[in-house]
């Protein structure tokens, strides 16, 4: 079964200096139909605008994803890592027994554009960690590129949940297809662009869950159609 969730109907908030998307509940935001899916907990689409950003704050027992669409986003952490995350970069923390941290658009001209994902981890309480990964053009035309896995290495980023992230840029007119082992749903959001997944269309925010099925087919509509997916147990 593939059921839609179309970008209108996520939570929004618009604070002037950050205007944000929240696929599932989170902040202010709340809806009990839409709490996660499986461990993915939030995906949130933020716009922030030059010269502002996240002051120092803490999280634990989390996996977090970010991803950068445009522009930078200026990173630190009480693990000692700084630094500037730019477009097709992607990040992970493994928050565990608690980290700080605070993101900020050091640009005084542009915004920055990016989606940050977390997952619930498997295990509570682990080591905090942190990776990153960047992505070239060629990486992601015409294929899903796996980003995040349980095992990571090998140019992909190891979260800990039986979880895999997958990013892609589906061509007009073309297909992209990935099989679901047995038990296994799926996640998918539209980056930009138009898609359709398993013959349901869907515009830029829009996202697909997928359960109950074998295969996936994702089939581009856009020429800057960018996906990602999510293999969930």
């Amino acid at each position: 079964m593939t059921t839609i969730r179309k970008s209108d109907e996520r939570g929004h908030a618009n604070h002037g200096w950050l205007n944000t998307y929240h696929t599932f509940s989170f902040a202010s935001y709340y809806d009990s139909k839409h709490m996660g899916f499986g461990p993915l907990r939030v995906i949130n689409e933020d716009r922030v605008s030059p010269g502002k950003g996240f002051g120092s704050h803490g999280h634990d027992n989390m996996e977090i994803l970010t991803y950068v669409l445009s522009g930078a986003l200026a990173h630190k952490d009480s693990m000692g890592n700084v630094e500037t995350l730019e477009a097709n970069d992607l990040q992970r923390i493994t928050a565990g027994t608690g980290i700080v941290h605070s993101e900020f658009n050091g640009s005084t001209t542009d915004p920055v554009h990016f989606l940050q994902i977390w997952i619930e981890p498997a295990e509570y309480h682990l080591t905090p960690g942190y990776e990153q990964l960047s992505l070239t053009e060629s990486e992601k035309l015409g294929k899903l590129r796996l980003v995040a896995s349980p095992e990571g290495g090998n140019g992909t980023l190891k979260i800990h949940q039986d979880a895999r992230v997958f990013i892609g840029q589906v061509e007009n007119s073309k297909q992209l297809d990935h099989q679901l082992a047995p038990g296994r749903k799926a996640w998918v959001h539209v980056i930009r662009g138009a898609a359709s997944v398993n013959g349901q269309p869907l515009t830029a925010g829009d996202a697909a869950s997928v359960t109950a099925e074998s295969s996936i087919a994702i089939a581009g509509a856009d020429p800057t159609s960018e996906i990602l997916l999510f293999d969930l147990a």
